[in-house]
């Protein structure tokens, strides 16, 4: 039987480093920001700053890869010699791009194309990715390592807070989470993504402030003294985000501490101000 030679592939939302990818020999497929007369490849021809600065003038909307971009990114890896393809993607409840690579699998000749759905995003997706290239090293079993990958996304625990949902809003992606909350009474929800990848509500708090510490508690509760493999995520809130990483290294086990800005297109539906906490067992 020939021997099989897999490739590892993910999508722009994963919040993953450029020296990450490179290192691991992962291949990343740039998401969509597109705006009224033009349209970015996310993390390729745009900065989170970008995003950010221009949200007053206007705010864009997201869209999936574009096809050519797959198709020339499997056509690169059929002539590297790859045989199959592991596509981990972005949560299907706020994106339809595992769809998108599920159509063009079947129709893709010469890669046995795998897409495996995260049912999460940012360094929750970039952690299950991180996770497929160790155990795809250790086994070489395409079976064996998506079995793992399911099995650290079900530990995998998600929570963010954002100053404002009208971005969210704005973009559809509101689900559960209730779009009043905030306007008069202030109250700010702790965000979390439920086990169908959605967003939905932790906990509703009164404050900004009062939020984060809701859901450092969140956090710190579920996991105890267990210990824990860790990303802080923030979107153009570094020293928030520093502030919040210091406190969670006090109070809980942590092996290992990444800290990312969000990318573009997942600023894009957040908005400034986004602090979040992505954790999983170091086991």
């Amino acid at each position: 039987m020939a021997e099989r030679k897999i490739a590892l592939l993910t999508d722009s939302t994963c919040d993953l480093t450029d020296e990450e990818l490179e290192a691991l020999d992962i291949r990343m497929i740039p998401m969509r920001i597109v705006y009224e007369d033009r349209e970015y490849r996310d993390r390729m021809d745009i900065t989170p700053q970008q995003v950010y600065d221009s949200l007053t003038e206007e705010v864009p909307h997201s869209s999936l890869p574009l096809p050519e971009d797959v198709m020339a990114c499997l056509d690169a890896l059929k002539a590297e010699g790859y045989t199959d393809v592991l596509y981990i993607s972005v949560s299907s409840g706020l994106s339809g791009t595992s769809q998108m690579m599920r159509v063009l699998s079947e129709q893709y000749s010469g890669l046995t194309i795998h897409v495996l759905d995260s049912k999460t995003l940012s360094m929750g997706l970039g952690f299950l990715v991180l996770e497929a290239a160790k155990a795809l090293k250790e086994t070489g079993d395409i079976a064996k390592v998506i079995e793992h990958v399911k099995q650290v996304r079900a530990k995998t625990q998600a929570y963010f807070v954002i100053p404002t949902l009208k971005y969210l809003r704005m973009g559809g992606r509101i689900g559960a989470v209730a779009a009043v909350l905030g306007s008069t009474l202030n109250l700010k929800p702790v965000i979390t993504v439920s086990a169908e990848g959605k967003y939905v509500t932790a906990a509703k708090v009164r404050g900004f402030q009062n939020a984060i510490h809701r859901m450092e508690a969140i956090v710190a509760k579920h996991f105890a003294k267990q210990p824990v493999h860790l990303a802080i995520v923030h979107g153009d809130a570094y020293e928030g985000a520093m502030a919040l990483s210091d406190r969670l290294q006090n109070t809980m086990s942590v092996i290992q501490s990444r800290l990312r800005q969000i990318s573009p297109v997942l600023g894009v539906h957040t908005g400034p101000g986004l602090l979040g906490i992505i954790a999983y067992p170091a086991v």
